[in-house]
C-alpha cells in the first residue's frame, strides 16, 4: 500500500486579483482599482486541491519561497485537503500572477519566481516511492522541470508509477518539448485542442492527432472546451464524449484543471478509460458551477448533489 494515491508536481503561486480597474494602466500614472483578492493561484494547485475534494490521498510537490507567500499557498492547500509535506521552501520569492479583469477581458502579469527554480534535484526521492500516480503540468513555465523531465519520468517508472501530463499552454509560444521522447513515457497525455495543435506545429486536430499517435505510451485524452472530449488510444481508436453543458455558467476558470482532477481521480481507483473520461467530462461541467477553479468542489457530497441536479447524472463513486 503506498500513502498517496497521486503526487502533484508544479507549479505554485498566488494571484492578485484586480476588478473595478478605473482605466487601463499608464506609464507615469497612478490608477486605481475599487476591489482586490489575493487567493491561491495555479493550474496544478486547483488540480491537486479538487482532485482531494473528490476522495483522492493527494500530496504536492513544488517550490515556494520563505514568505508570506509561501504561507498563504501552504495554508490553502493544507485546507483543501492536500497534503503539503513534500512542499520545497526556498530562497527565491514565492510566484505571483497579476490578474486585472476588464469587463469580460483581463490581463495577466506572471513573476515565476520559486516555480521556475524547482528541478528533479530538489524532489524528495520518497515521493516516487509513496504514490500511485504522478501528475505534472505547467511544463512550459517551470524551466527546471522541463530541463529535467526524463529525469523524473524515469524515477516514476522505476517505481512503478503512473504519470498523467498537461502541458498547459508555453507563454512564450516557442514549445520547446521533445515530445516524441517524452510521450512514450507518458500514462496520459491530457492537452487541450490548441495546446495539441501548437505542440505539434499543426493547424488541425486531427492532424495533430496524427502527429503524437505513434508516440503515445498509452492513451491521450483532448480536452475540446463546449464540444467534450476526445478519447485516442495507443491503438488508434478513439471516442467523442459530448460536454455536459451548464446553462447558466458562473464562469470556466480552472474547467480544465477541473476535467483533469476527475479524470485522473477515476484511473487511480482502476475505472475504464471511458468511465475516467466521463468522470472528466462531468467535474469540467461542475467546475462552471461556481466562481473560480476550486469554488464547486467542496465535498465530494457536494459534487454528486452537482452532478445530479443540474446535469441529471450520477457520479462514477
Amino acid at each position: 500500500m503506498k500513502k498517496y494515491d497521486i503526487a502533484a508536481i508544479g507549479e505554485l503561486n498566488v494571484d492578485i486579483i484586480l476588478n473595478g480597474i478605473e482605466s487601463e494602466p499608464e506609464i507615469g500614472k497612478e490608477k486605481f482599482c475599487r476591489d482586490m483578492t489575493v487567493t491561491l493561484g495555479s493550474s496544478t494547485a486547483i488540480f491537486a486541491a479538487n482532485a482531494a475534494a473528490l476522495g483522492s490521498k493527494v500530496c504536492f510537490v513544488g517550490m515556494v519561497g520563505r514568505d508570506s507567500f509561501g504561507d498563504l499557498v501552504n495554508a490553502s492547500l493544507q485546507a483543501k485537503g492536500v497534503d503539503t509535506g513534500y512542499l520545497i521552501h526556498g530562497n527565491t520569492p514565492t510566484g505571483a500572477t497579476i490578474c486585472m479583469n476588464y469587463g469580460e477581458d483581463r490581463a495577466n502579469l506572471t513573476y515565476q519566481g520559486a516555480m521556475d527554480v524547482m528541478g528533479f534535484d530538489d524532489i524528495t526521492p520518497e515521493v516516487f516511492r509513496e504514490t500511485r500516480h504522478i501528475h505534472l503540468s505547467s511544463l512550459f513555465m517551470q524551466s527546471g522541470l522541463l530541463r529535467d523531465i526524463h529525469k523524473i519520468l524515469d524515477a516514476a517508472a522505476e517505481n512503478g508509477v503512473t504519470v498523467s501530463l498537461d502541458t498547459q499552454w508555453d507563454p512564450m509560444e516557442t514549445w520547446k518539448l521533445d515530445y516524441k521522447s517524452v510521450l512514450p513515457k507518458i500514462t496520459v497525455f491530457m492537452p487541450n485542442e490548441k495546446e495539441l495543435q501548437a505542440l505539434t506545429g499543426t493547424t488541425d486536430l486531427e492532424s495533430a492527432i496524427s502527429a503524437v499517435l505513434p508516440c503515445l505510451g498509452n492513451a491521450m485524452v483532448v480536452k475540446c472546451g463546449s464540444k467534450g472530449s476526445l478519447l485516442v488510444r495507443k491503438d488508434g481508436t478513439m471516442k467523442l464524449l459530448p460536454a455536459f453543458l451548464n446553462k447558466d455558467v458562473v464562469d470556466a476558470i480552472g474547467a480544465g484543471d477541473s476535467f483533469n482532477s476527475g479524470f485522473i481521480s477515476a484511473f487511480v481507483k482502476g475505472l475504464f478509460l471511458e468511465d475516467c473520461q466521463k468522470t472528466g467530462n462531468l467535474t469540467g461541467a461542475v467546475n462552471t458551477t461556481a466562481a473560480g477553479g476550486t469554488g464547486a468542489f467542496t465535498s465530494l457530497d457536494a459534487v454528486r448533489s452537482i452532478c445530479k441536479e443540474r446535469f441529471g447524472q450520477e457520479f462514477a463513486w
